[in-house]
């Protein structure tokens, strides 16, 4: 895979989201445990996107690999994003905490990112792209806990 094939399906997949009405928070976001490819806000719900990008469909095609240590890295990254911003992870308190994420939040907040969004829950999107066709888009993709 070229090097810049994957920045190419991050800005395509960037685009995407936007065009679906997300606002996108951050972009490679990088702790100590991994990195989260895209961070958004979908309405009330915090959205982490995987995007994973091909040249061809070939061996089930992007979406496959996002394998069960990728989405356990993706989920512990999203728990650390959370702590990381302390109006968010007020509001994941209380929610289910095993595995990773908080997935229910007790209530809304209004976040400080720039004030203007309230996360009541997390969501795990993968980003398909391969080369030439629409990105497919797999909502809530995987679940906190699931493996």
């Amino acid at each position: 895979m070229p090097e810049n094939l994957g920045a190419r399906g991050e800005d395509e997949a960037a685009r995407f989201l936007r065009s679906l009405g997300m606002k996108i928070l951050a972009r490679g976001w990088r702790c100590p445990l991994g990195e989260i490819d895209i961070i958004a806000a979908d309405g009330q719900t915090l959205v982490f996107a995987e995007v994973k990008t091909r040249s061809y469909a070939a061996f089930g095609g992007p979406a496959a690999a996002v394998t069960k240590s990728k989405r356990k890295k993706i989920i512990n990254c999203a728990q650390a994003y959370i702590k990381s911003k302390p109006a968010i992870a007020a509001a994941f308190s209380g929610g289910e905490s095993e595995g990773g994420v908080f997935v229910r939040a007790a209530g809304k907040i209004r976040a400080a990112l720039g004030g203007e969004s309230r996360f009541s829950q997390a969501r795990f999107d993968v980003i398909a792209i391969i080369a030439g066709e629409k990105p497919a888009h797999i909502k809530d993709a995987f679940r906190s806990g699931t493996g």
